[in-house]
């Protein structure tokens, strides 16, 4: 009845909408329009042609064809859409991320670069836009989060990330550390009651997460995160924060065993970032006074935790700064007076009163980056050709070979009387 009665209104000239009658046709891209002059509603539309033949026959004519575009690239952003707002409703994300999504989204297909890229690639950039978009929001999702979703291989989806940040100009905000430290533990399978959980291994998440960023925390001023893949370090420090809130029922579980019930892939390097956690803890216990009477090692170590990381910032100061006061004061007795009795060789060591604590230093280090305690070796030089070999340095250079050094005209008059000299 509704449409009826508006088709009675145009035909009486009035407009359906508000019944004004001021109606106007309105030539618009080609298109003979019947508008309404006060609310702009379009009454009538004309027929959508491209050439002059087609007007003249009247004939319809596809949509891909009147805009030249081809009808492919429209499924395809239309596909693309369709996941980009999949991948946002799967991850709980808020409508205003959405609409950021598809709009780079859309951006990024028009984008002749993306143009002629695979279809592996293509079907990457929606979850690109996606990772762009939370990262400008300040939401915490990880490159291995979204690359599980898409079942994409992460070195793939970096270089179309990367791709996607350089071509449409967007600056991505790096994700704080504390933020990686939560999305990482979230997906751990230890917070929740399951069958394949046994009760001990059950803990709070909140604690958990509380004593890890503390320990990420004490890494990073140990110089254990500085260019280091922060994954492996995230997962060393919850396994001993974990163990440590209840050690006498965890301290027999392995690193590997503790990722495989959290429900993680075992990172190879975490192995060799627990080991350096417990070389720093154990250097920080040994200046705690009531500390000093146990025999504590790696695991034992671990059950002082909350103490070690409770006094945090005296507890490095006093184990790295003593180390340095030590080696200061072992050169200076080793520049010491002539008359001062000569170091003992390699056999007076063995009954030397102070070879415990020549042990003892030399196992201790100064606070260093690992890349210079442990260096790696060093590649070897290409040898050299016979000409490079032949030059000492002292070969004597020409005067067109110093007029190319000689640039102000001082220095030329300079040279000039100089060689008048000689």
């Amino acid at each position: 009845m509704a449409e009826r009665g508006r088709d009675r209104d145009r035909d009486r000239g009035r407009c359906p909408e508000c019944g004004s009658a001021a109606l106007v046709e309105d030539s618009h891209y080609a298109q003979q329009q019947l508008v309404c002059a006060a609310c702009g509603c379009v009454l009538a539309e004309g027929l959508l042609t491209t050439t002059y033949s087609d007007e003249q026959h009247l004939r319809e004519v596809a949509y891909s064809q009147s805009t030249g575009q081809k009808e492919q690239l429209s499924r395809c952003m239309q596909r693309g859409i369709r996941r980009v707002q999949d991948l946002c409703k799967v991850l709980q994300l808020p409508s205003v991320f959405e609409e950021t999504a598809v709009g780079y989204f859309q951006r990024a297909l028009q984008h002749p670069a993306f143009h002629l890229v695979s279809l592996e690639k293509k079907e990457l950039l929606g979850g690109c836009c996606v990772f762009v978009t939370c990262r400008q929001h300040s939401w915490p999702l990880t490159m291995g989060t979204i690359c599980s979703l898409l079942y994409a291989k992460q070195e793939l989806f970096a270089g179309v990330y990367l791709s996607v940040q350089k071509e449409l100009g967007i600056s991505v905000p790096a994700l704080s550390l504390a933020d990686l430290v939560k999305t990482h533990l979230s997906s751990f399978h230890l917070f929740r009651r399951a069958e394949d959980v046994p009760a001990p291994f059950v803990e709070d998440e909140e604690r958990v997460v509380a004593r890890t960023l503390q320990v990420v925390e004490l890494a990073s001023e140990t110089w254990l995160v500085t260019g280091r893949h922060p994954v492996p370090i995230v997962t060393a420090a919850a396994f001993l924060s974990w163990q440590s809130l209840r050690p006498a029922a965890r301290l027999a579980c392995s690193l590997a065993r503790f990722c495989e019930v959290a429900g993680i892939p075992l990172p190879p390097p975490a192995r060799l970032r627990l080991r350096e956690l417990h070389e720093i803890l154990l250097r920080m216990a040994s200046q705690l006074a009531w500390l000093r009477v146990f025999h504590l090692d790696k695991k034992t170590v671990v059950k002082h935790l909350g103490d070690l990381l409770q006094h945090r910032l005296v507890l490095l100061k006093n184990a790295f700064s003593l180390r340095d006061a030590e080696e200061q004061h072992g050169e200076a007795q080793g520049e010491g007076s002539a008359g001062s009795p000569p170091a003992a060789g390699p056999g007076q060591e063995e009954g030397c009163p102070l070879e415990g604590k020549h042990k003892r230093d030399s196992s201790q280090r100064p606070l260093l980056p690992p890349c210079l305690i442990h260096p790696r070796k060093r590649l070897r030089t290409a040898a050299l050709s016979e000409s490079d070999a032949a030059l000492t340095g002292d070969e004597p250079i020409s005067d067109s070979e110093i007029e190319q050094y000689l640039r102000g005209p001082q220095e030329l008059r300079a040279f000039r009387k100089a060689k008048a000299w000689q």
